[in-house]
């Protein structure tokens, strides 16, 4: 079935009503004195965030915000796809395939598809323009729970090959970050007859960690060393359970819209390049579409399966995030440093020998599409610049 209907987000009142009701029931955990965030999201913090949820966060302004451009479903595998999708009136645009990650979603690439599409009107130039493809990953968001067993991210990835056929993309170039960044990659391996480069940002770089492996490393590479030891001891909590236990993590995050909120305000505030908070970095309400987004579709729970299965069904679960790449097509890296993961660029040409492109910026984090638009934007244009042409 390749049917591709229309779709626009309208949660009935009564989904919104039955969120304030939880919220105002919540019932709250003690706090040890004292602490802060280096024991999880602190009370105060989240109490303040929870009442602004429920009193001051509108709804259907963000509902007119994911709306504002043209959305669709359509089947593929066995899963219901929902993609947003804008041709730029340019005629030699490029098309662009974006893909979030966990725990966010398609709505980070919104204020992206703008500039994107219309350079022109964004101050740029008509060369720079790209048809936007920005689906949301099945068992994500309006993507909804798949029901099915086997949504790895390889699954993901065929299943965009076949998005982008049947929009009618013969060459393509792919973009992301987290998830995002490991579908692409996959992607570019599996249709490399047709993607004709990849861009990506969140890069992991996984060292052998021995004295000669690490010699000669400068001393910003030797920082990096030590974030990503103490990354790998204090920081994956998440992803452990998620990729062991996601139906037990799933009950009470798709019971409690606290513990869900909770959830996934922790990790911007890690993850994102902030001091206090995640709103240091992010717009609040932004963070709380994403948020009611999860929450809406009831996708807590489909969403960490995906980490399950990639998990058993990827012979390595190392390579997964780290590599090697052995690809064919060109592939420029963005490097935030605020990010979870510091990426050596020593390493990364080991793992991507088709690299072409490396940035690293001075400011952003895992989230750039959301905190520095204009740089992602800019890295994007440059990048797809540099490829031969024609395309």
């Amino acid at each position: 079935m390749s049917e591709i209907r229309p779709f626009r987000v309208d949660v009935p009142q009564s989904d919104v009503d039955e969120l304030h009701r939880r919220i105002d029931a919540t019932r709250w955990p003690g706090e040890i004195p004292g602490t802060g965030w280096e024991r999880g999201v602190p009370l105060g913090y989240l109490k303040e965030l929870a009442e602004y949820w429920r009193t001051t966060f509108d709804w259907r302004a963000a509902e007119e915000w994911l709306n504002q451009h043209p959305q669709f479903t359509t089947e593929i595998d066995g899963a219901n796809v929902h993609f947003l999708h804008v041709r730029s009136k340019e005629p030699n645009a490029t098309p662009l395939i974006l893909t979030h990650g966990w725990p966010s979603s398609s709505a980070q690439y919104i204020d992206l598809i703008g500039p994107l599409v219309d350079p022109v009107a964004h101050g740029g130039d008509a060369a720079d323009a790209f048809h936007v493809v920005v689906p949301s990953i099945p068992g994500y968001g309006f993507s909804g729970p798949t029901g099915q067993q086997g949504w790895s991210m390889s699954r993901v990835a065929r299943a965009w090959a076949e998005l982008m056929a049947r929009l009618g993309y013969d060459r393509y170039v792919t973009q992301g970050g987290d998830w995002g960044k490991v579908i692409s990659l996959e992607l570019s391996r599996i249709d490399a007859e047709h993607v004709v480069a990849a861009h990506i940002n969140m890069l992991v770089t996984i060292f052998p960690d021995t004295p000669e492996s690490l010699a000669g490393l400068s001393e910003d590479d030797l920082r990096k060393v030590e974030h990503t030891r103490w990354f790998a001891d204090e920081c994956t909590a998440w992803s452990r359970q998620q990729a062991t236990r996601p139906q037990t993590i799933a009950y009470s995050l798709t019971d409690s819209p606290i513990g869900q909120l909770a959830w996934i305000a922790e990790k911007f505030k890690e993850w994102a390049d902030t001091v206090d908070r995640p709103e240091d970095a992010i717009d609040r309400d932004t963070l709380l579409t994403i948020v009611s987004t999860y929450w809406y579709t009831a996708t807590a729970g489909s969403s960490a399966h995906m980490y399950f299965e990639t998990m058993h069904t990827t012979a390595d679960h190392i390579r997964t995030w780290g590599g090697p790449w052995p690809l064919s097509v060109p592939v420029g890296v963005a490097v935030f440093p605020a990010d979870a993961t510091k990426p050596i660029r020593r390493f990364a040409e080991q793992v991507l020998p088709s690299m072409t492109r490396w940035t690293e910026f001075d400011r952003g984090g895992h989230f750039p599409a959301l905190e520095q638009p204009r740089l992602l934007v800019g890295d994007i244009r440059e990048f797809v610049r540099s490829l031969p042409r024609p395309l």
